[in-house]
């Protein structure tokens, strides 16, 4: 398998002003799409690997583009398997970004026995699109694993949702927001994820963060995690620094999911702002607490392979 070169990192810059996180999310990490109506060019894509699986296909194609899902598959993998899936949205603000993001985090947990995905989807810089039609890509994509699970070796009851800021919130919507599904696709095969692993996301859509990255008022209301929660959802493990405007939605969206029974588990990275995740040394011991939650909801083995050389500075609630 052939793999680029490289990781994408960036965040952008951090606004200050009078605005606070929701202005953070604009230049920290960016992403975007619209909902726009599905267009007649709109499918989805269900090509099978072969013997030796493909590592990169296309899972919609759409007027503006042909997005594309890059797969990391676990040494010994074998078509018939049955092994858990991660698929990772990168962060952006709903404007920009790549799923080069988390190729390192991919590449590792196939290492630990997943079928390792990273989804690429609609942003305004490259497409002009909004944050709406960037959930109806992620949800397709979500779609689009469990549709070929069988040809995948994937477990189609065992696929985590992770994500970076904007793309741990598409990640979340998933599960939390109904409608926002591509016309025309089949509808029968469910477009939410089984687990949640969210890296410092949005998890309220105010009205300041609405005119900001282009939700329409209606969406804002749809689109805002905190305001959907039920009880029944998928175990979640939520990632913030401690320095991160967005830290105190993160809380009160813990709190108020473990209210109604939930379980969600709560990294914090002591002094770390937006985005932490993307940098030394953060990078690694927050894939190593990732590793350690999955191996808690059965999605790997055995503790983590990944070694951790020094005390890691955390708290976990």
């Amino acid at each position: 398998m052939k793999y680029s070169l490289g990781i994408w990192t960036a965040m952008g810059l951090w606004l200050v002003g009078s605005v606070g996180p929701g202005r953070a999310l604009a230049d920290k990490d960016a992403a975007n799409g619209d909902v726009a109506p599905a267009r007649k060019a709109d499918k989805m894509t269900q090509t099978a690997p072969a013997a030796r699986p493909q590592t990169e296909y296309v899972y919609r194609t759409i007027k503006q583009d042909k997005l594309k899902i890059y797969l990391s598959f676990p040494p010994g993998w074998k078509a018939t398997d049955r092994r858990a899936g991660i698929v990772f949205f990168f962060g952006g603000g709903w404007r920009k970004g790549s799923p080069e993001q988390f190729r390192v985090q991919a590449d590792y947990l196939a290492q630990r026995g997943m079928i390792a995905a990273r989804a690429d989807y609609r942003v305004k810089t490259r497409h002009g699109t909004t944050p709406m039609d960037a959930l109806v890509d992620v949800k397709s994509a979500v779609r689009w694993l469990r549709a070929n699970a069988g040809k995948l070796g994937l477990d189609p009851d065992r696929i985590c949702g992770a994500g970076g800021s904007a793309g741990g919130h598409l990640a979340a919507c998933t599960v939390l927001v109904g409608g926002y599904e591509a016309k025309g696709h089949d509808r029968s095969v469910s477009s939410a994820v089984n687990a949640l692993l969210l890296f410092n996301p949005p998890m309220k859509i105010d009205a300041d963060r609405a005119r900001i990255f282009g939700f329409t008022a209606k969406a804002a209301k749809e689109l805002s995690p905190i305001d959907h929660l039920r009880k029944g959802l998928p175990a979640t493990l939520l990632l913030y620094g401690t320095s991160d405007g967005m830290i105190a939605e993160g809380k009160a969206y813990m709190a108020r999911a473990k209210a109604l029974g939930n379980r969600v588990e709560f990294y914090t990275a002591e002094g770390a702002g937006h985005g932490f995740f993307n940098r030394a040394p953060w990078k690694k011991r927050t894939l190593h607490r990732a590793d350690e939650f999955l191996a808690s909801i059965g999605y790997v083995q055995g503790p983590p392979t990944l070694k951790l050389t020094t005390a890691r500075p955390r708290r976990k609630e």
